[in-house]
Parts: C-alpha cells; structure tokens; sequence
C-alpha cells in the first residue's frame, strides 16, 4: 500500500489536486476549472492513481463525483518514515554533543 501511496505523491500533478483538495472537497469538474492546463481525461487519470492509494475518496451524488482528501495514508508514512528517523536522528545528535563536550573537559 505504501508503494501505492510513494508513487502516487511522485507525481507534482498529483501532489497539486491533493493541495486543491486539502482546502475543501470538489467534484471533478471543479478539480478541472481549477487546474486548466490538464485535461478532464488526464484530471481523471490521477484521480484514479490517488484513489488507489486511498488518498482521495470518492462520493457519488448521482452523475457528480465528489473527491475528497484521505490524510490517513500520509500520517502513516509520517509516522514509519519522518518520525521514526527524527527519533534515531535526536538521539545521534544527543551522542555527538554529549561527545563534544567530554573531548572539550579532557582539554
């Protein structure tokens, strides 16, 4: 799932429909108005990527689709990738300090 979740961020197209729809929910046609330079075609292609990846949820309202940020999938990676290495770097940090000041109290 993760995988799915990398690939999907990869994309900076993909990465500007997540920005749009972190602000609030939008139908497709409104993803496509706010983002000119592509295609409804292309739009729905992504969409699709980030679906998968379980960024985006989709709701039906008969022939509208609403799309809507999952933040689910990025706290996971958050929590297993930037913390998890913030952790082990706060710790290296406190060694090479805690280094330093016992070479400059043997000077």
């Amino acid at each position: 799932m993760q995988e799915e979740v990398w690939k999907a961020l990869a994309d900076p197209r993909r990465r500007a429909i997540l920005d749009l729809l972190s602000h609030e929910p939008r139908t497709t046609g409104q993803l496509c108005d706010a983002i000119p330079e592509l295609d409804r075609c292309t739009v729905m292609k992504h969409l699709e990527v980030l679906t998968r990846a379980s960024l985006v949820l989709v709701e039906r309202h008969g022939r509208s689709r609403l799309n809507i940020i999952n933040a689910a999938p990025l706290h996971d990676i958050v929590e297993r990738w930037v913390s998890g290495h913030t952790a082990r770097l706060a710790v290296t940090a406190r060694r090479l300090k805690s280094f330093a000041e016992n070479l400059q109290n043997e000077s």
